[in-house]
């Protein structure tokens, strides 16, 4: 779990709490960025006194680490090398400088190998028991598949299916082939899901967004669909608009590599 010691911060930490009480043999790691190695001092003894008394109060192992270098690079990096297999993080939405915005979320979350849970002010409420899939053309859209699957189990979730309206017969089969697979593998885990088609041509993200709120969902599971080095001005559009959706539901989004959480877990 990144940390700045903000609200958002904490709300994240709430989260991946909560996710460790229904997750057997979880852990948590604290992550605090410094700017310079001057700062170091002042900021270990901040987050070592959080991470003990968060182990207290929650019953769970927390742990701490503080890293000289920048967001973008070493979240994804020490996630990786502390073998997490899940980063919970906090975003200030798409405005503000000096925290994790929605932007800055997007390109930290495309230098990871490691999926993402963001989340917004809202806390984690009884678990992630309404997770919304949407799913369209992309090949990619079938990676996240493991991941949602595992979540499900854990909180005996139902997934909402919502795919876009197409009008190209190519287009129609290249989504339907998704949500085949999708309803195979769910039917196959004993999930229980449904399935729903966007309303109206284009728009898919607003529709979908507003389909999360309508249902009250507690997760919504997307790809992210940028690479590295795309330009930060252009890069995440959408990632940026369903990450700080206004209904504040936690995203769970993974980069398109094969990816799930299976036996023992340590959320960094």
């Amino acid at each position: 779990v990144p940390t700045d010691f903000t609200k958002v911060a904490e709300t994240a930490i709430e989260h991946a709490i909560g996710l460790c009480k229904y997750i057997s043999n979880s852990e948590i790691v604290l992550l605090h960025i410094i700017g310079k190695e001057k700062e170091r001092a002042a900021a270990e003894i901040k987050i070592k006194q959080q991470a003990e008394q968060l182990s207290q109060t929650s019953g769970i192992k927390v742990t701490y680490e503080t890293r000289t270098g920048n967001i973008f690079d070493d979240i994804g990096a020490a996630a990786s090398e502390l073998k997490a297999k899940l980063i919970i993080m906090g975003t200030h939405g798409v405005r503000g400088m000096q925290h994790i915005t929605g932007s800055y979320a997007v390109k930290v979350i495309t230098h990871s190998t490691v999926p993402f849970i963001v989340v917004q002010e809202r806390g984690f409420r009884n678990g992630y028991k309404n997770l919304v899939l949407p799913f369209d053309l992309s090949k990619d859209s079938k990676q996240k598949l493991n991941l949602a699957i595992n979540i499900a189990k854990a909180f005996n979730s139902k997934v909402h299916i919502i795919h876009p309206q197409e009008t190209d017969q190519f287009l129609i089969n290249a989504v339907n082939n998704n949500v085949s697979l999708a309803k195979s593998e769910l039917k196959s885990n004993g999930i229980d899901f449904d399935v729903k088609m966007a309303e109206e041509r284009g728009g898919f993200v607003k529709q979908f967004l507003s389909y999360a709120a309508a249902i009250d969902a507690d997760l919504i599971a997307i790809v992210n669909s940028q690479e590295v080095g795309f330009p930060e001005i252009l890069a995440g559009t959408d990632e940026r608009q369903i990450i700080t959706n206004e209904a504040q539901i936690p995203t769970m989004i993974v980069n398109p590599i094969k990816s799930s959480i299976g036996g023992s877990v340590l959320f960094g």
